[in-house]
This record gives C-alpha cells, sequence and structure tokens, in this order.
C-alpha cells in the first residue's frame, strides 16, 4: 500500500480497505440473518453496491468474507514480532504484539461479535478457520524460530509459544464476546496467568 510522508494511506488505499470491510460487514450481517446457504456473492456484492467482479478482487468466496483473514493485518502481526528488541523473552513480545492487536479488534467490537455468532451458527466454518488459524501459527513460529536462532534445546518451541500465546487470545476473545468492558484487559490478564505459570486460583 502507497503510504504518504505523513505515515496515512494514500486516498486510493483507504478506499480499497473501506471496500473490505464493507464487504465483511455485508457477509456477516446476511449470513446472520439467512444463514450461509441462504447467502451469495452476488447477495454481499449487492449489499455494497459493487460488481461480483469487485467481490473477487478482495475474497475468493463468500467464506473468506465471514473469516476476515487479512494478509497485511497477519504481515503486521509478523513484522511486529520481529522488531521487538532482542532482549526481550519471546512471551513477552508475543503479549506485546497481542494486546496492539486487541486494541485493534476493540476498535471493531460490532463486527468481531457478529463474526463469532457466525461461526456458532455455521460449524461448516470451523474446518476453514482451523486451517487459517494454522496458518497463522506457522507463520509466526517461523518469525520466532529466526528470534531464537537454530539449537538442540530450541526444538518445538516456537511452535509452542505460538500455540500458548494465540490460545491465550482466543480465550480472552470468547470471554470478551460474553461480557462488556476492553479486550486489552482480558489478553493482558490471560498472559499474566500463563507468565506465572498457570497456578491454581485461589478463593
Amino acid at each position: 500500500m502507497i503510504v504518504d510522508s505523513s505515515g496515512e494511506l494514500g486516498r486510493r488505499d483507504r478506499k480499497k480497505l473501506e471496500t473490505r470491510a464493507a464487504l465483511e460487514r455485508a457477509a456477516l450481517t446476511l449470513v446472520a440473518e439467512r444463514g450461509l446457504a441462504g447467502v451469495t456473492v452476488e447477495d454481499i456484492a449487492e449489499a455494497v453496491d459493487v460488481s461480483s467482479r469487485t467481490f473477487f478482487n478482495y475474497f475468493p468466496s463468500k467464506e473468506d468474507a465471514l473469516l476476515g483473514s487479512d494478509p497485511a493485518v497477519e504481515a503486521e502481526l509478523r513484522e511486529s514480532l520481529a522488531a521487538a528488541p532482542p532482549g526481550v523473552p519471546v512471551l513477552q513480545a508475543l503479549r506485546t504484539v497481542l494486546l496492539a492487536e486487541a486494541e485493534r479488534v476493540q476498535g471493531h467490537r460490532e463486527q468481531w461479535l457478529l463474526r463469532l455468532k457466525v461461526f456458532e451458527q455455521n460449524p461448516s466454518l470451523l474446518p476453514r478457520l482451523l486451517a487459517m488459524g494454522a496458518e497463522a501459527e506457522r507463520g509466526l513460529a517461523a518469525v520466532v524460530a529466526e528470534r531464537i536462532g537454530d539449537h538442540p534445546a530450541a526444538a518445538g518451541y516456537p511452535e509452542l509459544v505460538i500455540a500458548v500465546a494465540l490460545t491465550a487470545f482466543r480465550v480472552a476473545m470468547l470471554r470478551w464476546s460474553s461480557a462488556d468492558g476492553e479486550l486489552a484487559d482480558l489478553v493482558d490478564e490471560a498472559f499474566a496467568q500463563v507468565a506465572a505459570g498457570l497456578p491454581d486460583p485461589t478463593p
């Protein structure tokens, strides 16, 4: 994307982001109302007043629009993790990166809550959701592997720490979906429990 000297996106790229977000909202709203089988790509495109061809410029299928996977966001997560200072432990670096992601998600609370509702109503989406999550985990694990270097003690660590961090984030998301409050606070709480070694809760 083109960024001007002030660090802001150019008009064309802002328009692209707006169109992508509108298509996601339309897909989620329509599927929540009619069910997955009752919505077509044409329905989604019509709701945003664009052509089906424009829809396919952003998403390969209606399912992908529902999942909300954004390569730019995933790349930003990897870049943020890679940019963490060398002396910062991996789990702490992940905590910082995912707290920033929680702030981004919080800004789109209604859309994310609708997405979680659509997932619950349409279990057929879960295999795609799991595949998408596995791909994101592999990308982040590769960053961790590069960060810690290749030695025997590191075997399996990148995959494990990423799985733990993203599970903490998912648990916080589920708690957030059923209560008011800030997602970042719940993410921070989950990471604190992990960092403490997950001790038994005390009364």
